[in-house]
């Protein structure tokens, strides 16, 4: 796996609504969620203010007009010290596209908006049994062992 690939990645902003739908779909199938991912899809008017707010970050891979992965964050105001964490909540890339480093590719294009934005760190979740994401993460940064715990708020 190298770190040149055929995709270009793109930071989306209001105006890549359609790129924005093309990567719900990427992270649906990816994950085998289809219907969290397009049964109750977002209006244009929520993902323009979405894709237009300094505390959400999205990056597309792109392979010509089509998006072939995609990368969702939330950026974090700390409380504890003057500056924020960017959390990686989705980064999934189609199945014909996987090992061409293109999530490696993803993470390192996040890594040039969080300097830029000043951000601390970025922090990432993986599933236990998700060994090609553990072995991704693990070469990228340290890991840290935690409990997840969901609260529904009801």
């Amino acid at each position: 796996m190298s770190l040149t690939t055929a995709a270009s990645m793109r930071m989306l902003g209001p105006s890549h609504i359609e790129l924005m739908r093309q990567m719900l779909a990427v992270f649906g199938e990816a994950f085998e969620e289809q219907e969290t991912y397009g049964k109750a899809p977002p209006s244009d008017a929520y993902l323009e203010q979405l894709l237009g707010s300094e505390l959400f970050i999205a990056v597309a891979a792109l392979k010509g007009d089509a998006v072939v992965g995609g990368l969702a964050a939330y950026v974090l105001q700390k409380f504890e010290q003057e500056r924020s964490e960017i959390y990686v909540y989705d980064l999934a890339v189609a199945l014909p596209h996987r090992r061409e480093g293109i999530a490696t590719a993803l993470i390192q294009e996040l890594k040039t908006i969080a300097v830029a934005r000043g951000a601390h760190v970025i922090f990432i979740q993986a599933d236990r049994g998700d060994e090609p994401a553990i072995q991704l993460y693990t070469k990228l940064g340290r890991r840290e062992d935690v409990l997840h715990f969901d609260i529904e708020c009801d």
